[in-house]
């Protein structure tokens, strides 16, 4: 739980310094209440509340997030995040590209686009995952040479890892090498 405070605070600490407006009246230092059993609705408030948040600091940069190189890196990303374990079952590749389909800011993108994309991705880490990481990996890096974008694809990234509530150590990694590849310290992340 501890992780998901840390993110939170620098989530806040971003928003901050990008001038945009706070939750309303959420950020006087709340005191770390419901943390009891890291389980259930109470401590998914906070996770809801920070991929909110990654959705909004998403959504304010939306109209310059329209490069191929951001949509490719993305769904590298998103597979990445969904088969960071080594496996994907096909419920689970169904909620990703569900999420993919509907996120705001990948809408500047035609769907067919994304879902080939990340399915191929998917695919190549099912038939040999390293091979399979190392294609995602130099991809994601491609959106290095833009610092607004290359943040904006491991926020994409968070967004899928934390839509089912649970932010695994296996996703944790795979994001914390995405930031590797696209030279960003995790620590921005709180990974």
């Amino acid at each position: 739980m501890a992780m998901w405070d840390k993110i939170k605070d620098q989530a806040k600490t971003f928003q901050q310094s990008q001038g945009t407006r706070g939750a309303s009246g959420s950020g006087h230092g709340q005191p770390g209440h419901h943390q009891a059993g890291g389980t259930g609705s109470s401590s998914g408030g906070s996770k809801a509340q920070l991929m909110g948040l990654f959705k909004s600091q998403l959504a304010s940069v939306k109209t310059e997030l329209k490069s191929g190189s951001y949509r490719d890196a993305s769904m590298a990303m998103c597979a990445l995040v969904a088969a960071a374990d080594g496996q994907v079952e096909p419920a689970e590749r169904q909620r990703v590209e569900e999420l993919i389909v509907t996120n705001e800011v990948l809408q500047n993108f035609p769907a067919d686009q994304l879902r080939q994309r990340f399915n191929q991705h998917v695919d190549k880490l099912l038939a040999n995952f390293q091979l399979g990481k190392t294609e995602a990996l130099q991809v994601i890096a491609k959106a290095a040479k833009k610092p607004q974008e290359a943040r904006a694809v491991v926020q994409t990234g968070m967004v899928v890892a934390g839509a089912d509530g649970v932010f695994e150590h296996a996703e944790q990694q795979a994001i914390r090498e995405a930031c590797t590849a696209l030279g960003i310290s995790p620590s921005e992340f709180g990974v």
